[in-house]
């Protein structure tokens, strides 16, 4: 009988989540160097080049391909023929694996996690505890498919009960517009059908732990319905033309994945999770011959890319910039921010409303006027970072409070990714404001450019806490300028008809 031991497990789930942690996997790698090679859009194509040049720096240096290092999901099919050795749960040792492996010294993951969802929400500091899926199957080995799955695309998870006779297809194709870029595509979509809700779920989640071969599948043709909707789907939804990180372009998902299983005669369960451009996932098998043996990809597996047009990049000085020169800005312009910059995110704009509800001053050492504010949670630095990967994160979230912090704190700009909703363009627009968007994926290239970081506020927030970067020339789009126009809907609308002119 096979005897799995308490301290290979665990190594081997710390081991996988540093792991995936830095290494894409090396299909998606392939997959999104022929995107990059085929689009025509430059604002995507360089966004697309964004994200492979950071996940090569991130395969040499062994950082985070993305702040957000996700949580952790976890696949295990467990052989009934085989034996543990240890003292401690299967759960329990699963999580003593992630708790050590987030907090690897020599690359600390950031601490997403928090407990008491629906109140205190305090962050459990070590990323645990894991979603644990398990299995007991035939067999004397345990398999393992190990995940970590950003927040930003986890939200935009849809699910519906369509009738028997209701096309998929079109749910999908309204859906996937109504998710916006805040998922971060260029990335896959996993969708689960049949069985009940809960199970539908699961299907598509763990549809995205399977390898990118779609062009594998167009090759040969569909033998099933559920390659016949794969392949329908992956044409339908890169029509959109929403693109990468929303900006408008050809490539918008470079893969469907769907499972199904048997359901009920009245209904047609649906669900639909997105994996990002942060795509981090590995499987292994212990047999109880010691840890998991996870070998690297070679360096090969990437493309030679070199960043073009910094050149032709306007230059900003944030300690000095008014709304006079934002005026000027225009529309899906690259723009490098130098200077100091103020951080925020969600928990930090709670307390900045509930401060200014009061009546009572902002902290010292915030002060939004004529300022920029950045929407990240870093990851820690080790060893002599100024800040560990800083990518932005999804902005709508900030929305309910924009208008407050452009009209009453005093603030002249944003950097976030994806994209507004129309009410926050329009009071963009009424503010004379700006909103910067950095490459969602493209993290650690991102922390480059920050010189030197300071927590100025709410410290007990941890990641979420208010900072000031120092950054030289990080790089940007100008994605809603001072008059209320969205690159994320002039984007795909401009590149919707010239997709369909290219099928005629």
């Amino acid at each position: 009988m096979t005897t799995i031991r308490q301290q290979d497990l665990i190594q081997s789930i710390a081991d996988g989540l540093q792991y995936i942690s830095y290494y894409h996997p090396t299909d998606y790698i392939q997959a999104l160097t022929a995107a990059w090679e085929r689009e025509e859009s430059p604002a995507a194509k360089d966004a697309m080049a964004q994200i492979l040049v950071n996940s090569r720096m991130c395969a040499e240096g062994k950082r985070p391909i993305c702040q957000d290092t996700g949580m952790v999901v976890v696949f295990l099919e467990v052989g009934m023929d085989l034996r543990f050795d240890s003292d401690m749960s299967l759960e329990d040792m699963v999580n003593e694996g992630v708790r050590r492996g987030y907090n690897h010294p020599d690359n600390v993951l950031r601490a997403s996690v928090v407990a008491d969802p629906a109140g205190a929400r305090t962050n459990t500091k070590d990323n645990t505890p894991a979603v644990i899926h398990t299995k007991l199957v035939p067999g004397n080995k345990l398999e393992i498919k190990l995940a970590a799955k950003g927040g930003g695309s986890e939200n935009k998870t849809k699910f519906t009960v369509l009738n028997p006779s209701g096309s998929l297809v079109d749910w999908v194709l309204d859906v996937v517009p109504q998710m916006g870029a805040g998922w971060c595509p260029p990335g896959m979509l996993g969708i689960g059908i049949g069985g009940s809700a809960e199970k539908a779920m699961l299907l598509a989640k763990e549809s995205l732990m399977e390898h990118i071969d779609i062009h594998e599948l167009q090759a040969r043709g569909a033998q099933n319905r559920v390659e016949e909707l794969r392949l329908e789907l992956f044409e339908k939804v890169n029509a959109l033309g929403i693109g990468a990180q929303g900006l408008g372009g050809l490539t918008t998902v470079l893969d469907i994945k769907i499972n199904d299983y048997p359901t009920h005669a009245a209904s047609l369960p649906v669900a639909m999770i997105p994996n990002c451009a942060a795509t981090r996932h590995v499987e292994f098998t212990l047999d109880g011959s010691g840890p998991a043996d996870l070998q690297p990809p070679k360096l090969d597996d990437w493309p030679e890319i070199s960043l073009e047009g910094s050149g032709s990049s306007r230059k900003v000085n944030l300690d000095t910039v008014t709304k006079e020169e934002i005026a000027s800005w225009q529309p899906g312009e690259s723009i490098l921010l130098s200077g100091k910059l103020l951080t925020g995110r969600d928990a930090a704009h709670k307390r900045i409303q509930e401060l200014m509800q009061k009546g009572e001053p902002l902290p010292d050492g915030v002060d939004f006027h004529n300022r920029f504010i950045y929407y990240v949670g870093p990851v820690d630095p080790v060893r002599d970072e100024a800040v560990g990967p800083a990518g932005p994160t999804t902005s709508t979230r900030m929305d309910k409070y924009t208008d407050m912090m452009l009209a009453d704190a005093g603030l002249i700009g944003m950097v976030g990714k994806a994209e507004r909703g129309p009410a926050t363009v329009e009071s963009i627009k009424q503010h004379g404001a700006a909103y910067l968007m950095a490459v969602g994926g493209a993290a650690y290239l991102v922390s480059k450019a920050i010189r030197s970081s300071r927590i100025v506020a709410f410290e007990d927030l941890g990641m979420e806490a208010i900072r000031e970067f120092e950054v030289e020339d990080m790089p940007v789009t100008v994605a809603v300028d001072s008059k209320g126009t969205s690159v994320h809907q002039t984007g795909p609308a401009e590149w919707r008809i010239k997709i369909e002119q290219m099928k005629k």
